[in-house]
């Protein structure tokens, strides 16, 4: 189980989010609350989390300048920045610091869910998770099934490596795959590879031709209209107004 430190000066907004999170039935929970972003860094003066959501407008210290303060002690504990205002400003401002993510409030359950299964993917699978609640063998198909599509990517996965990895029909795991993940097992690993996409758009400088490479593409012009459908902008659309590199 993954723990998160929540930041937010509105207790309602607090049980809100809370509830959010749960109902993305991910591996994560709420191990601490704070009202600001000096209270936060108290907090985390003795006490270590996977994962910080943090407003960006709070009374006494906002999260920016909580961020901010955080890198200059060298704790790299992501930070996921949400806020009710959609302005670019603080998406540049955060990335310069070195955000992991940004929502926009109210965070849906889907908002939610792909947010924190990036992390788990980029981040999750680079360390153990806190305490577990299930060891490997406990684990239902599809939670061994999400496992493996982290470790894959970028590299292909079909439906059928899956279900042999779990020892199920192909036909089955996908009937069980959209139950418990309101979508199907293709669109899916589509969504991974395009959030993957997004990471390495935002955070290095690699080429468009370079990270459609990276993650399997062959045709270049495919990648980008496959991102442009899911993300609303081609890559070099999307590059240019988040980060101003072309």
């Amino acid at each position: 189980m993954y723990n998160i430190l929540l930041v937010e000066d509105e207790r309602w907004v607090r049980t809100a989010v809370k509830r959010t999170i749960e109902r993305t039935e991910l591996p994560f929970q709420v191990a601490g609350e704070c009202q600001n972003g000096l209270e936060a860094l108290d907090w985390l003066r003795d006490r270590d989390v996977d994962l910080v959501l943090a407003d960006i407008r709070m009374p006494v210290m906002d999260g920016l300048t909580f961020l901010s303060q955080l890198r200059e002690r060298e704790c790299m504990v992501s930070v996921v920045l949400v806020s009710g205002h959609d302005d670019f400003k603080y998406i540049q401002q955060g990335l310069r610091l070195g955000v992991f993510d940004y929502l926009l409030k109210p965070v849906e359950v889907e908002e939610m869910k792909g947010c924190l299964v990036k992390w788990m993917e980029n981040v999750g699978s680079q360390k153990p998770a806190k305490p577990e609640v299930k060891d490997a063998q406990e684990l239902s198909p599809v939670e061994l099934v999400l496992e493996l599509i982290a470790e894959r990517l970028p590299g292909e996965i079909t439906l059928t490596d899956a279900a042999a990895a779990v020892h199920l029909n192909p036909s089955y795991l996908s009937q069980l795959f959209k139950q418990r993940m309101n979508q199907t097992f293709v669109d899916y690993v589509l969504h991974a590879r395009m959030n993957e996409a997004e990471r390495l758009l935002t955070h290095t400088s690699l080429r468009v031709s370079e990270i459609a490479d990276r993650l399997g593409y062959a045709d270049v012009a495919y990648f980008s209209n496959t991102f442009k459908r899911l993300k609303h902008y081609t890559p070099s659309e999307y590059r240019k107004r988040l980060t101003g590199i072309g």
